[in-house]
């Protein structure tokens, strides 16, 4: 028998969980992109973190909640490349808030393309008040407090920098031989997290979407080779002692852009963005190299030629290290909201990752 379609829609739209009989926790998300690569952002359902610091809240949410993280981030409700953020309170009194920014394979100390979307949100949901057509949004992160500006027009934030934390060069002009691959040379920066930047033509890699899956495994297997042979070590911080991903870089086919960055991070994920941070630390590595001066802009973009523009806004010594305050502007999109729901019966409720 025909069901009249609207009908059978209206319905569709209006189940819900048998009363007493199935046991789901639900958990709300706002979801977004910035340059194409994924934010949701956890708006209620996710348990409270407690701690300290947000670097406490991080190792209580591994403890207990990391199937939670799974969940969200895997398949079905996912995606090898998701990627998330977990709202939590300011670890500091001139903070707004605090983010936690989460992956396939676990937790990152910084991301900029996250940072971008936040702080639109933070603004157009009325989380921080708007104070003109630039309005402040300071926010807390694993490797630090982040400062951005948020630009608007008509009400809608069309464009948002922020200035990262201090970026530095860790090892310049390094090689090593990677099993399938050959010699590799690579720079190690820190830009909120620690990169190795490899020159992709160097490898015969072109940076396009049809080589993304050679891109995801040679970045995997540089990685994997670097971690054991160098051994990183963040100045002040040990938790933010890793390499975190490995930057491909070249040429643009584009007038007027710099260069083109495809990051390959976590475990084999490709960010369709610039990558926030990894402009940070490459912004420090051209200024330690004199390729650039200070407060000279340059753009970047990303295997989808989505842009960032980047520069070094201040040089100042951290820990002992030469460093700089890059300043990084992009732009993030509302795509969507989500209500996920996890079934206790569910087998797979805790999602499950396929390639």
């Amino acid at each position: 028998m025909t069901v009249n379609v609207d009908k059978a829609a209206e319905k569709f739209e209006q189940w819900q969980p048998k009363a007493n009989q199935e046991s789901y926790l639900t958990i709300n998300t706002l979801e977004c992109h910035t340059g194409g690569e994924p934010l949701r952002i956890i708006t209620s359902g996710f348990p409270a973190l407690k701690g300290e610091g947000i670097l406490a809240k991080v190792e209580e949410c591994k403890e207990n909640y990391d199937e939670l993280r799974q969940a969200l981030m895997f398949e079905p409700r996912g995606h090898a490349d998701m990627y998330g953020a977990i709202i939590t309170d300011a670890e500091r009194e001139d903070s707004h808030f605090g983010a936690i920014f989460i992956h396939n394979e676990g937790y990152s100390t910084m991301c900029g393309h996250a940072i971008i979307a936040l702080t639109k949100c933070a603004i157009e949901s009325g989380v921080v008040a708007r104070t003109g057509d630039i309005t402040q949004v300071i926010i807390d992160v694993p490797c630090g407090q982040i400062h951005a500006l948020a630009y608007s027009q008509n009400e809608v934030v069309t464009k948002v920098s922020f200035h990262c934390v201090p970026s530095f060069v860790y090892a310049k002009a390094q090689k090593i031989v990677v099993e399938g691959i050959g010699e590799v040379n690579f720079d190690i920066a820190y830009g909120g997290a620690f990169y190795a930047y490899v020159q992709a033509s160097s490898l015969g890699l072109s940076l396009v979407p049809d080589q993304q899956e050679k891109l995801i495994d040679y970045g995997r297997k540089i990685k994997q080779a670097i971690m054991s042979l160098f051994e990183i070590n963040h100045p002040t911080i040990v938790e933010l002692s890793f390499l975190y991903g490995v930057i491909f870089i070249d040429d643009s086919p584009n007038k007027d852009v710099h260069s083109r960055n495809v990051c390959i991070f976590a475990d084999g994920e490709l960010d369709r963005s610039p990558t926030g941070s990894g402009v940070s630390g490459r912004i420090a590595l051209h200024y330690a190299k004199q390729q650039v001066a200070l407060n000279e802009k340059i753009i970047i973009e990303s295997i989808l030629g989505s842009p960032f523009s980047v520069q070094a806004r201040e040089n100042l010594t951290f820990a002992g290290f030469d460093a700089v305050i890059p300043e990084v502007t992009g732009d993030a999109y509302i795509c969507g909201k989500g209500q996920w729901l996890i079934n206790a019966e569910d087998p797979l409720k805790y999602g499950f990752l396929l390639r």
